[in-house]
């Protein structure tokens, strides 16, 4: 028997194994493309010939591959899902809450221990001290795998037992990592205009990211007790700024859309009577 099992073997696979091997877990894999594997072998996992025989390797199968359909794919198959029973499945793909509450059905409907969790970390960051991984699903499972997930990331979290939770989580990250990303490429297109560098800017913004942290949990903090007034800047004086990015686009000559879309969701918002409250008081133009 090995401790673990690992199915899906990109990047994110691969790192966690790895991450196992590195606490001297004994590790078997599997990857329905076996070449994946080679790497991971040489330094000493055990390949396991198919996903059943992988899982009835270890008490404990992680499986982490591209979304839940395709682990589906893999775990329904009647001799795997017969070989995971009785042991524990903690699944680490993407998918979406209702996803994982039907994931979680289909292992208890067949005898099997199950936890869903989200990876908020990229593969190169697994095993550190300050990683997170969130694990929702039944108080008594999370306990017996918790020293095996927390040699993944330090700073694992069990957000509970709604087996929903750590997906949501990770589609409101997503969600904010989206505009983060799309804001950061549009500040680029600013920087280029002027002939200026963009990793300067790039180092700005790590270097001001305490502060836009603190401005993260603030404005969690207000939507979550509905209170938005007496704001430092208000979403009237940010909507102007934003609506004057329109025109610095157009006069730069460069793409308007990031800007024009913003001012536009803040033009709705102050329109409503928003203007002098906090700028979380969007999500009350976006909650109709």
């Amino acid at each position: 028997m090995s401790d673990a099992t690992i199915i899906g073997l990109g990047e994110m696979g691969s790192a966690l194994a790895r991450a196992l091997m590195r606490a001297d877990r004994r590790v078997t894999v599997w990857n329905r493309s076996v070449a994946k594997a080679a790497a991971l072998t040489a330094e000493g996992a055990a390949l396991a010939e198919s996903a059943s025989a992988a899982v009835a390797a270890s008490p404990i199968t992680i499986i982490c591959v591209s979304d839940y359909q395709a682990a589906r794919d893999i775990l329904e198959a009647p001799e795997t899902a017969a070989a995971l029973g009785g042991r524990t499945l903690v699944q680490l793909g993407n998918g979406t809450p209702n996803e994982a509450r039907d994931g979680a059905a289909w292992a208890r409907s067949n005898g099997i221990s199950y936890l869903d969790g989200t990876i908020l970390a990229w593969p190169s960051q697994i095993g550190g001290a300050e990683t997170a991984i969130l694990v929702s699903g039944p108080t008594q499972t999370f306990g017996r795998v918790e020293a095996d997930l927390r040699v993944l990331a330090g700073g694992l979290s069990h957000t509970g037992e709604a087996i929903g939770e750590a997906s949501a989580m990770a589609a409101a990250v997503l969600s904010y990592l989206m505009g983060q990303w799309i804001g950061l490429c549009h500040g680029a297109l600013i920087l280029e205009a002027e002939g200026m560098r963009v990793d300067a800017y790039g180092a700005l913004l790590a270097n001001i990211s305490p502060i836009l942290g603190a401005e993260a949990r603030h404005l969690g903090e207000v939507i979550q007790t509905n209170d938005y007034g007496s704001p430092e800047s208000s979403l009237k004086t940010s909507g102007s700024d934003i609506i004057r990015l329109v025109r610095q686009a157009h006069e730069a000559g460069i793409n308007h859309e990031v800007p024009a879309f913003a001012a536009a969701l803040f033009k709705r918002a102050i329109d409503a009577g928003y203007g002098p409250e906090e700028h979380a008081a969007l999500i009350k133009i976006l909650r109709l």
